[in-house]
């Protein structure tokens, strides 16, 4: 107990050193439950709203294992609503995001058919390095972002020409530029880039002995300040998934699948195909820099009659982001 206060009025006032603890305690502890389950609510509800919102969500990994310590705290503090409300938002944060690490496809036959995308920042992307990439992996269909003139010449230079003779290419001195390359005929495609965003060449890829294949190489505005109108209205102008021909979007995002923009997309018949074989939550940006790549943002999506066989992520010296190889089975 406190040193006993004298009162005007004769006798003492005597105030619990316990009761001011416990409402101190009580207060502290949901101070810390309270951000994440506003977390867990907008991630669940798609209540993203405007730019720093939107940028904040691709933490949703990070904010899901985060959650765990406000559990733990009112956990051990013994508080049964702060409790409650915590164990909701690690779980509803858990089901979020564990499906990515642990895979959700089952496999399919077909045939094989392999796609890489890589974002070559302004074109500075090391042309050996994907160079090798290409011949390791062979992959069908090459999707760059940020392609650049003096890049094309430099991949051409460097063998591309031969390995992937047939391109759909929309390069740009600037960020804008973007580019298909494929080992088979390829067709353009001019009613599928969205209106607005970097350019997004689309096209048709045929495949010997079997049906074609529809590609469009995604690269939208990053929600940056008022460019996050762009963004959401890119992601919406993206074709949706169709029934008569398989299609394929491959690039850079710049959106993660706690977006709720993405999962608008994804719903429109595509699965997420890193998501499908348990490498979901391998980060893609920023690569080669001081700090670790931390989010994913770059995606290979297929619909729903495509199987996945493996995705794996690749660091390309002089890009700020990682590149993607999917190895796919088409009908």
């Amino acid at each position: 107990m406190d040193a006993p206060a004298e009162s005007p009025v004769g006798g003492t006032i005597v105030t619990p050193v316990r009761g001011r603890r416990v409402r101190a305690g009580s207060a502290l502890t949901w101070m810390a439950v309270t951000p994440f389950a506003a977390w867990a609510i907008a991630r669940v509800a798609g209540l993203e709203r405007g730019s720093l919102p939107t940028q904040l969500m691709t933490a949703t990994p990070y904010a899901a294992a985060g959650s765990l310590v406000p559990l733990l705290i009112a956990a051990v503090g013994r508080k049964r609503a702060a409790t409650a409300v915590a164990l909701l938002t690690t779980t509803a944060l858990g089901f979020s995001v564990l499906p990515r690490a642990l895979g959700t496809g089952e496999a399919t036959t077909g045939r094989p058919f392999k796609v890489m995308t890589i974002n070559m920042l302004f074109g500075r992307a090391d042309i050996e390095t994907i160079m090798k990439l290409v011949r390791e992996f062979d992959p069908d269909v090459l999707s760059t972002q940020e392609l650049t003139p003096g890049a094309v010449s430099d991949l051409d230079a460097a063998g591309l020409k031969e390995l992937m003779p047939h391109r759909m290419l929309q390069d740009e001195w600037s960020a804008g530029g973007s580019g298909l390359y494929s080992k088979y005929e390829v067709e353009p495609l001019l009613d599928r880039t969205p209106p607005v965003g970097h350019k997004m060449p689309a096209a048709v890829v045929s495949l010997p002995g079997g049906k074609p294949i529809e590609f469009v190489d995604v690269h939208p505005y990053p929600p940056l300040g008022p460019n996050v109108a762009d963004w959401n209205a890119a992601l919406e102008a993206l074709p949706s998934a169709s029934h008569d021909r398989v299609r394929i979007l491959a690039g850079d995002f710049n959106a993660s699948l706690d977006h709720a923009a993405m999962r608008r997309l994804l719903a429109r018949g595509y699965k997420d195909a890193a998501d499908q074989v348990g490498a979901g939550l391998i980060p893609t940006w920023p690569a080669n820099k001081r700090v670790p790549p931390i989010i994913t943002i770059d995606h290979v999506l297929v619909d729903q009659r495509v199987g996945v066989r493996e995705v794996s992520v690749h660091t390309v010296p002089g890009t700020d982001h990682r590149a993607v190889l999917a190895e796919l089975t088409v009908p």
